[in-house]
Parts: C-alpha cells; sequence; structure tokens
C-alpha cells in the first residue's frame, strides 16, 4: 500500500509540473522551439512534438493510464529540451549552488523514475496493465 501510494505521489507531482508547461505552450504556441529547431538546422513542424511530452505524456501519467508510455513521452521531450537549450548549463552550478538544471534534472529523473516503476494500485489502468 505505502509502494503504491508513494507512486501515485510521485506521479501526480511530477505530471502536473510537466503539464503546466504544456499548458503555456497550448495558450502560447510553439515558436521559441521552432526557432531553436530552425537553429539547429531541424524542420520547424517537430516542435509540436512538446505537446506529446508536456500534455499527452503527462495526463497519461497522472491518471495512470499507459503510463510508462507517458512517462517514455516525458523522457524524450526533456532529452530534447536538453540537447536543444540547455546543453551549456549541463555542468554549471547556479547562483545558489545547486546544478543550473534542477528543475529539468528532476523532470527527466522523475520520469524515468515512472517509466521503471509503473503506475501502481491508484491509477486508472490498475496493475495488471502491460505498459502500466
Amino acid at each position: 500500500m505505502t509502494d503504491d501510494t508513494g507512486k501515485l505521489v510521485l506521479r501526480v507531482s511530477v505530471g502536473v509540473l510537466m503539464l503546466l508547461h504544456g499548458i503555456f505552450k497550448l495558450q502560447n504556441g510553439v515558436g521559441g522551439i521552432a526557432g531553436m529547431l530552425g537553429g539547429h538546422g531541424l524542420p520547424a513542424f517537430l516542435a509540436y512534438g512538446v505537446y506529446l511530452g508536456e500534455v499527452v505524456g503527462p495526463l497519461l501519467v497522472i491518471i495512470g493510464l499507459f503510463t510508462r508510455v507517458g512517462a517514455v513521452l516525458m523522457v524524450g521531450n526533456m532529452l530534447v529540451a536538453f540537447a536543444l537549450a540547455h546543453m551549456s548549463e549541463l555542468f554549471s552550478l547556479g547562483k545558489m549552488g545547486g546544478w543550473a538544471l534542477e528543475l529539468q534534472g528532476m523532470f527527466l529523473f522523475g520520469a524515468i523514475t515512472i517509466a521503471l516503476l509503473g503506475a501502481g494500485r491508484f491509477s486508472a489502468g490498475g496493475i495488471n496493465g502491460r505498459y502500466n
């Protein structure tokens, strides 16, 4: 029971925090991401993939349905974010002495953890789903 409660807390906290970034992009568009992609010689339409990693993935994780798939979408999103926007900060410390990429790291490693652990009993998919 405690393990399942911990999985629920992890899923909801990481999912909601990531989803807020997705909601911002739904409201304001993905132009900035499209520009970063173009700067790396990639097609701008790939920017729409952020909706998979910041809206679809977190929603799946929060409700606990195809949780592992949702978490993998979030992991992919964060790896692209690291590559496009944060490589220069990878080995940097912030003003308070912590890793400059604490938030991004929490999203990445939280999503990896969810993908490895699955949703647990307190989920829409239950514990028997292969991808849950």
